[in-house]
C-alpha cells in the first residue's frame, strides 16, 4: 500500500491523534499569577504568548492603568520556564512603536508609491467584501490566493476555505522547513514539527549542519543545547562559516557549500563498513538496509574529501565519534533548509543517518511527540473548489502537501495565468518582499492583480503595493487560537490573550475575520461570538478549564518521548511498510532517487562569492528592525568576507561596499567585516535588513537586504522549496 504523505496525515505535524488518545493534565496544578507593584501603581500580570518570533515562549505582561509597562518570562510556561531572549524582552517596543499601522488604509495613487487615505473599518471591510463577491462571480473563488503566516492566520484560513479558494500557501513550507518535513516523513512516517524534538540536553554528540544555534535564538532550544554541552556532549559543527556554535565545537568542518549530501553519505559508509551502526535497532525497526549498504559502499571518506574539502581523516574521526555515542546522537535537522534545490534528499540523508545511529525515539537523539486531543467545531462542509490548486502542490511538486501549499507556485501562476489566472492576493503576517526570494518577480506579479490586501501590524515594504491595508492588533492586544505543542517532552497547551486594549483603530485578527464572514454570509463557519467561547470548545476534551489556562498561560501533560516509554503496539511507523524506510519506494514511484545521491552544485564565477545568510540573536527575520530597543542593539548588518577575498577586491574592514549579484542586481551599501572565520568562496549576511519602506523610520535604509540579491533559485522538484544559496555576489566599492 502506498503511503500518503501529501494529505491530512502530514498536517498532524507531530503525531496522529489516535482514537481515544487523550492526555491527562499534570498532577501539579498551575499557580495563579499574582499582581504586584511598580512604584505606587498596582500592576496586574497577564499571562500570554510572545510573537517577536515564532517560537511562542510564555510571557507575563505587567499592566498598570491599561498600559503594559513590562514583559518578562512566564515561569509556569513549560517551554521557556521564565526565560526570554532579547527579542521577547523588547515586546513593548512593538506595542508602542510610533510607526505601527493605526487605521485601515485605501490606496490613493499608483501602486508602489505608498499613498493611502485612512478609512473606517466599515468602509474598509465593505470594500473588501464587495471585491471578493465580484471576483467570485466573475472569476471563481479560486482566483483569490491567501498568503498566511503565524498562529493568528488560522481564523483567516477558515474564512478563505469557506469562501471557496484552495489557494493558500505560507513561506514556512517552501522557503523554510518544507523539504525537511517531507524528507523525515518519507523515512519515519511523520514529520518533525515545531519546535524540533531534538534531545539536546541528553545527547552525547550533537551534530549541527548549517544550524546556527546561538544566533537563531530560540530560548528553550538554546537552554537545552547549553545543558547538553555542560554535561559533556561533543559538538560537530558543519558550516562554511565560523558561527557562534562552531566556536563551541570539538570539530568545526568548514564544508564547501552544496556538498552536504556527500559528507552524509561518507558518514554512512563509515558507520556501515566499520559496523558502528545500531544493528539491533535497524533489524527491529528498519527496512532497506541491504540496499542502503550497497548504495553507500562507493562513497568513502576518500571519495568525499575532494568534494567537501574536509580531510578524509576528519570524516572518519567524526563518524566514529557518532558511532561510539549512539544512540545518544542529536543530529539537528535544521530549520531553514531550502538551500540548493536538493533539499528533500539532504533531509532524507540526515534522517537515514539518524536511523543508522538508532537515534529516532531514543534518549539523546530525536524524541517522539505525544498526542493531545482537542475539540473542534461542527462546521458546514467547506465548498469543493471547481478547479484544483494553482501552485502545483501535489501535482507539479508531488510531495508538497496541498494543505500547506507552495508560495512561489502561486506567484508563478499569477505571472503566467497557468493553470488559471489569479486575480487577488490576501497577505497576513508576512512581508513577501523579504520572506520570498526573487522579489522583482513578486512585484511583477502584484502588477497583474486586481486586488492586493495586507493584514499586518507594521507598514512593511509590501504595503506600498497594496490596495487595502488592515491594521491588526499586536500579540499583546489580541487573542489567537491556542498553541498545542505535541513535539515536546511534556506536551502542552498555551494561550495568547490580550494584556491591554488594542491601540488606535487596530483590531484583533479574529474580529476582522469574523466581520468579513458576516459580510460574505459565511458566519456559520464562526459559530462562536467571543474568544472565550472559542477557547472553551477547543479545550473541552482536555479537561482544562479555560479560565485556568488564561490565568496561568500554559498547561503541560505527561509525555511519552521515547520508544521505551511505549508498548510494542505504539512503536510502529507511519510509512507504507510500517518501518523506517531507508529505501523509499515512494520516491522511486515518483522517478526520484529512492536513496540520496550527491549532485554537484554550481560554482561561483571568477571574482564572485556564494551568498550565504543567517540570523542574529536580537532580530527575527525582517520583523524587528524597527523596534527601538533591538535597533539600539543592532541597527544594521554587515557582510563577512574572508581576508583573502577582501584583499583580492581591495576592500578593507569597516568600509562600505555595494554587493552586485550575477544578474547585475545591486544592494544598498553595507559595511564589510573582514575575518578568517569564513571560507574564501563565500560572503555572509544577516537576513532582514535593508528595508525600503520609509514608513519604518528606524529600519529604513539600514544595512542591505540579502533577499534583494536572490534573483535566482533552484527549485526542489519534489516539494517546490526554493533553494536560495545559488546566488553569487561581488563587493563593489560604494
Amino acid at each position: 500500500m502506498k503511503s500518503d504523505i501529501t494529505r491530512r496525515r502530514f498536517l498532524e505535524t507531530a503525531a496522529t491523534l489516535g482514537a481515544g488518545a487523550v492526555a491527562m493534565p499534570a498532577a501539579a496544578g498551575p499557580k495563579t499569577q499574582q499582581p504586584g507593584w511598580r512604584g505606587s501603581a498596582r500592576v496586574e500580570k497577564i499571562a500570554t504568548t510572545c510573537e517577536l518570533c515564532f517560537w511562542r515562549c510564555g510571557v507575563l505582561a505587567s499592566v498598570a492603568d491599561g498600559k503594559v509597562v513590562r514583559v518578562e518570562g512566564n515561569p509556569e510556561h513549560p517551554q521557556n520556564l521564565g526565560r526570554l531572549c532579547a527579542r521577547g524582552n523588547a515586546g513593548t517596543g512593538l506595542l508602542y512603536d510610533p510607526d505601527r499601522l493605526k487605521t485601515p488604509l485605501l490606496r490613493d495613487g499608483p501602486r508602489g508609491e505608498g499613498r493611502f487615505r485612512p478609512v473606517g473599518w466599515n468602509e474598509a471591510l465593505d470594500f473588501l467584501a464587495e471585491k471578493l463577491v465580484k471576483l467570485r462571480k466573475e472569476h471563481g473563488p479560486e482566483s483569490v490566493a491567501f498568503f498566511p503566516h503565524g498562529n493568528g492566520a488560522r481564523f483567516f484560513s477558515t474564512l478563505m476555505r469557506a469562501y471557496g479558494t484552495p489557494n493558500s500557501a505560507e513561506p514556512s513550507f517552501a522557503q523554510c522547513r518544507g523539504p525537511r518535513e517531507v524528507g523525515y516523513n518519507l523515512t519515519f512516517g511523520q514529520p518533525l514539527g515545531s519546535p524540533e524534538p531534538v534531545d539536546l540536553e541528553e545527547a552525547r554528540v550533537v551534530v549541527l549542519i548549517g544550524s546556527h544555534l546561538g544566533e537563531n535564538v530560540f530560548t528553550s532550544q538554546i537552554t537545552a543545547f547549553a545543558t547538553g554541552l555542560s554535561r559533556g556532549a561533543k559538538l560537530i559543527a558543519v558550516d562554511p562559516r565560523f558561527s557562534t556554535a562552531a566556536s563551541k565545537a570539538d570539530w568545526w568542518l568548514p564544508i564547501r557549500p552544496g556538498t552536504d549530501i556527500a559528507l552524509l553519505l561518507a558518514w554512512m559508509n563509515v558507520l556501515i563498513s566499520e559496523n558502528l551502526y545500531d544493528k539491533g535497532y535497524i533489524d527491529s525497526y528498519a527496512a532497506g538496509f541491504d540496499q542502503l549498504a550497497t548504495h553507500v559502499r562507493e562513497f568513502t571518506p576518500e571519495w568525499a574529501e575532494p568534494i567537501t574539502e574536509i580531510p578524509s581523516a576528519k570524516i572518519r574521526e567524526t563518524a566514529r565519534a557518532m558511532g561510539a555515542a549512539k544512540p545518544a546522537v542529536a543530529i539537528h535537522p535544521g530549520r531553514h533548509v531550502t538551500w540548493y534545490g536538493d533539499d528533500t534528499q539532504r533531509a532524507r540523508a540526515m534522517a537515514i543517518l539518524t536511523a543508522l545511529l538508532g537515534s529516532w525515539g531514543r534518549k539523546g537523539g530525536i524524541f517522539l511527540p505525544t498526542p493531545i486531543d482537542r475539540g473542534s467545531f461542527d462546521l458546514p462542509d467547506f465548498p469543493e473548489p471547481k478547479r484544483g490548486r494553482a501552485d502545483g502542490a501535489g501535482t507539479r511538486f508531488p510531495l508538497a502537501p496541498e494543505e500547506l501549499g507552495v508560495t512561489n507556485g502561486l506567484i508563478d501562476a499569477t505571472l503566467s495565468g497557468d493553470p488559471y489566472p489569479l486575480k487577488a492576493w490576501i497577505v497576513y503576517g508576512q512581508n513577501m518582499l523579504e520572506s520570498i526570494p526573487q522579489p522583482a518577480r513578486t512585484v511583477e506579479a502584484i502588477g497583474k492583480l486586481d486586488l492586493m490586501v495586507v493584514v499586518d501590524v507594521l507598514p512593511v515594504d509590501q504595503i506600498r503595493y497594496a490596495d487595502l491595508v488592515l491594521p491588526e492588533a499586536t500579540y499583546l492586544e489580541r487573542y489567537d487560537p491556542p498553541t498545542i505543542v505535541e513535539s515536546a517532552k511534556r506536551p502542552f497547551i498555551a494561550v495568547r490573550s490580550p494584556a491591554c486594549e488594542p491601540l488606535f483603530e487596530s483590531k484583533p485578527g479574529w474580529w476582522i475575520a469574523r466581520e468579513m464572514a458576516k459580510r460574505l454570509d459565511l458566519l456559520a463557519y464562526f459559530p462562536w461570538e467571543t474568544p472565550e467561547q472559542h477557547l472553551e470548545k477547543i479545550l473541552a476534551p482536555t479537561g482544562i478549564n479555560a479560565k485556568q489556562l488564561l490565568n496561568c498561560g500554559a498547561v503541560s501533560f505527561p509525555g511519552k518521548p521515547y520508544l521505551e516509554d511505549r508498548s510494542p503496539d505504539e512503536r510502529s511507523f507511519g510509512t507504507a511498510s510500517g518501518k523506517i524506510e531507508l529505501y523509499s519506494q515512494e520516491l522511486a514511484d515518483h522517478h526520484a532517487d529512492p536513496m540520496p545521491r550527491y549532485t554537484a552544485p554550481s560554482l561561483p564565477p571568477k571574482g564572485f562569492l556564494r551568498l550565504i545568510y543567517g540570523r542574529a540573536p536580537v532580530h527575527s527575520f525582517a520583523r524587528s528592525q524597527n523596534n527601538e530597543a533591538l535597533s539600539a542593539l543592532m541597527n544594521e548588518n554587515e557582510v563577512w568576507l574572508h581576508t583573502s577575498s577582501a584583499l583580492a577586491t581591495g576592500v578593507k574592514d569597516g568600509e562600505r561596499v555595494v554587493l552586485e549579484n550575477g544578474d547585475g542586481v545591486r544592494s544598498s551599501p553595507v559595511r564589510v567585516r573582514v575575518t578568517e572565520g569564513i571560507r574564501n568562496d563565500c560572503a555572509y549576511m544577516v537576513h532582514g535588513f535593508g528595508q525600503q519602506s520609509k514608513a519604518l523610520r528606524r529600519a529604513h535604509g539600514r544595512g542591505a537586504s540579502d533577499n534583494s540579491l536572490m534573483s535566482r533559485v533552484s527549485v526542489d522538484p519534489l516539494t517546490g522549496g526554493t533553494g536560495m544559496r545559488v546566488n553569487f555576489v561581488r563587493p563593489v566599492r560604494a
